[in-house]
């Protein structure tokens, strides 16, 4: 489908959307997982008991991941010597979707099989595989993955545990030198951990060859006391996921066989040569590391659909809940209805679509790195970032939707029951765990500026100074009004032919991949510098345009989402379907462009007309969206089963509906009371006095009374009724 196709401003048929057919487009390529593991989700066993306490919901949760293990098909990752299938995507396909039974099982399985035993299936070879798989597979040994110190966090490269090989014993004497040393944060150290993989300096010969991990034993089983030597305190009562017993570890020179070295990039001998298939110990570092990225890429996963669970949520109690009565003496509306409310969740539905397309082109790439058919240095790379830019904008984005949706539902949605407050507090630990959000984002920034550098690697001195000529022409044409008066003069004042240039995919392709590009060039000339200062000073100029190199990455993110989007959209085949989607495709285009509307008038890439003209279009996007929201979110294919909110049952729709005709059997018998603003101005005390059950004969001439005396004070009174309207439907859209 051709993205640049004419559509008319004005819909003359309202489009309709084929749900299930939309449905099967975002569950993807990997739709028969998804729907095992949401049947497994919607297992009683397997659902979160809200209230619990931390002792029960960690037991719980231990008693879940067993189940799992025995009764699920959740191995996939792992070799099928070992009853896996080397399904390394379809796994995590699966994963993403026990978020939606629980976070805390969801993360609990990421510890168990996503880090703890991968890091064994990926870091170590067949003869660790044979001795320590099966018991992290079967769940028999569960397992910490050791690696964040609290003095160091996101800076592994930097941490204080060492592994100093000892040739005498042929043992790794694992050390923690000091308290900031100490592991951290780690799933299944406080309470159910037996083994762990822990990272430490790997020291031999007096030389530190950097990080690498070990296998080893922190608990006996039987007693599930600690090991000698090894400590460690439980992290206790956190602000979310309490089924996951989070603990720390410390090591007191705990020895290990030399053949717990999972040794696939670095190995020791017996008596202390250092050896390793990759020469450079930054490489090296960076490819251990790079295995897993699985991590990341389910994290994306799992925010999405958590963000998910909120619109469908919010959105369905939005279509039901009733509150004032607005253009109508007795009818109220629903909340859905209300510009404001529309405003503040369709955008956030839009971004849900988008990440929703942009996730599974992740795990597509993710699937062709770890299944060998394109596995390179390149497509790693490329890889690493993708995730590096996508986990961040999802995991923000999945707080920002349960917040919204929380609120949207006003009381209701503060309630447990309703689940917006357990997820909220769940998922706030997503934007700093597997990597911190900023820090993520600072990679990504790295890696634009790496590939644009490469665009002069063999480029002379003179193409360099004309191509920095020529960025600075075209930044002077932008900042000046000419480019903007161009695009007044096309416009012609013509507000429909202003909207018509914002809906056009290659000129929302244009506006955001320019701001990446630009971007990126301005900061690469700041930091040019760089090369030739000394360290210090080179880390001071790199620090001072930290910010900007972090907008420029959440720019690339958004760029990447939209283009994803764009790509969806070429897989509808229904006309109506492609149509609803067009619209929220361009939702959210124009929402990114609408958030850095300062950027594109500072930087000239858009006239003050053509700006204004981004905000009134949105507004008529979110009035065509409108019909459609349920639709859209019941696309997301989780029933009540999944959801288990008590306001997205329909049990509101029967509140309101009952309400409604209670009070419409009042007015057709005439019991309804007269309302007091209907009542002549008068002292006499026949009518100061309330009316009780049936209506007295003359009532309706002393409404007729009252009427014609109270419609010359109407005029006087409408402003002041204006301004109440105004307050108590900004109330409707919070409530």
């Amino acid at each position: 489908m051709s993205t640049t196709t004419d559509r008319s401003d004005l819909a003359t048929e309202s489009p309709t959307i084929d749900v299930p057919a939309l449905e099967n487009l975002l569950l993807g390529r990997w739709a028969e997982m998804r729907r095992a593991a949401r049947a497994w989700g919607a297992d009683p066993r397997l659902t979160r008991i809200e209230g619990q306490t931390m002792a029960e919901h960690r037991a719980r949760v231990l008693e879940q991941l067993q189940l799992l293990a025995a009764e699920a098909d959740v191995l996939r990752a792992f070799p099928a010597a070992l009853g896996g299938k080397d399904d390394h995507a379809g796994s995590l396909a699966r994963f993403e979707e026990f978020v939606v039974s629980d976070p805390s099982l969801q993360i609990k399985a990421g510890v168990q099989w996503g880090l703890f035993a991968s890091a064994i299936l990926h870091l170590g070879t067949e003869e660790h595989h044979r001795r320590f798989l099966p018991g992290a597979m079967s769940v028999e040994v569960p397992g910490a993955f050791a690696m964040t110190e609290i003095g160091h966090g996101s800076d592994v490269a930097s941490i204080a545990t060492t592994a100093t090989y000892d040739p005498d014993a042929q043992e790794f004497v694992l050390h923690t030198p000091f308290r900031a040393g100490w592991k951290d944060y780690l799933g299944n150290a406080g309470e159910h951990g037996v083994a762990a993989v822990v990272f430490a300096q790997l020291v031999t010969t007096g030389v530190n060859h950097g990080v690498h991990a070990f296998y080893v034993p922190i608990r006996d089983a039987a007693t599930m006391e600690f090991l000698p030597g090894v400590g460690g305190e439980d992290d206790g009562l956190k602000g979310g996921l309490n089924g996951i017993d989070n603990g720390r570890l410390h090591f007191d020179h705990v020895r290990v066989p030399r053949t717990n070295l999972l040794n696939r990039y670095g190995d020791v001998a017996a008596d202390g040569t250092y050896s390793s298939p990759i020469a450079s110990p930054g490489r090296r570092f960076f490819t251990m590391l790079g295995t897993l990225v699985q991590g990341r890429v389910s994290l994306d996963g799992a925010a999405v659909n958590a963000s998910k669970l909120a619109l469908i949520i919010a959105i369905t109690y939005g279509n039901e809940r009733r509150q004032f009565t607005a253009g109508s003496d007795t009818d109220e509306v629903v909340l859905l209805d209300y510009a404001e409310h529309q405003r503040r969740l369709l955008p956030l539905l839009a971004e849900t679509y988008a990440s929703t397309f942009a996730h599974e082109e992740l795990l597509e790439a993710f699937d062709r790195v770890f299944s060998g058919e394109e596995d390179t240095d390149e497509t790693r790379e490329n890889l690493e970032t993708m995730a590096a830019a996508l986990k961040p904008t999802s995991t923000w984005h999945a707080l920002r939707t349960l917040q919204t949706a929380r609120e949207a539902c006003g009381g209701a949605g503060f309630m447990a029951e309703n689940r917006l407050t357990g997820l909220r507090a769940d998922m706030d630990v997503y934007v700093t765990f597997e990597g911190d959000n900023t820090v993520l984002l600072q990679l990504v920034a790295k890696r634009l500026l790496a590939d644009y550098a490469r665009e002069f690697k063999d480029i002379d001195a003179g193409g360099v100074a004309r191509f920095v000529a020529n960025r600075a022409a075209d930044a002077a044409l932008h900042r000046t009004p000419l480019l903007r008066a161009v695009q007044t003069l096309a416009d012609g004042g013509n507000v429909r032919r202003s909207a018509g240039q914002l809906r056009d995919a290659e000129t929302q392709r244009e506006l955001l991949t320019d701001r990446v590009d630009t971007m990126v060039a301005e900061i690469a000339n700041a930091l040019r510098p760089a090369s030739k200062a000394s360290r210090e000073d080179a880390a001071a100029l790199f620090n001072a345009h930290q910010h900007e190199l972090i907008e420029a990455a959440r720019a690339h993110a958004d760029l990447l989402q939209w283009k994803a989007f764009t790509a969806g959209l070429a897989k509808v085949d229904d006309a109506g379907t492609r149509q609803v989607l067009t619209w929220l495709r361009d939702l959210f285009g124009l929402s990114v462009i609408e958030r850095n509307l300062a950027w594109y008038l500072i930087n000239g890439r858009m006239s003050a007309g053509r700006a204004r003209t981004v905000t009134s279009y949105i507004d008529r996007l979110l009035a065509r969206l409108r019909p459609h929201a349920q639709d859209l979110v019941d696309a997301f294919g989780y029933g009540p089963q999944h959801v288990r909110a008590t306001i997205a049952t329909g049990i509101e729709r029967e509140r309101q509906d009952e309400a409604r005709a209670y009070y419409r059997a009042q007015r057709a018998s005439g019991d309804a009371p007269i309302a007091e603003k209907l009542l002549p101005r008068s002292t006499d005390t026949a009518i100061a006095e309330p009316s009780l059950g049936k209506v007295p004969v003359g009532t309706a001439t002393l409404k007729s009374e009252a009427t014609e005396q109270t419609e010359q004070t109407e005029q006087t009174e409408s402003e002041a009724a204006t301004e109440t309207r105004a307050a108590t439907e900004t109330e409707a859209v919070t409530a």
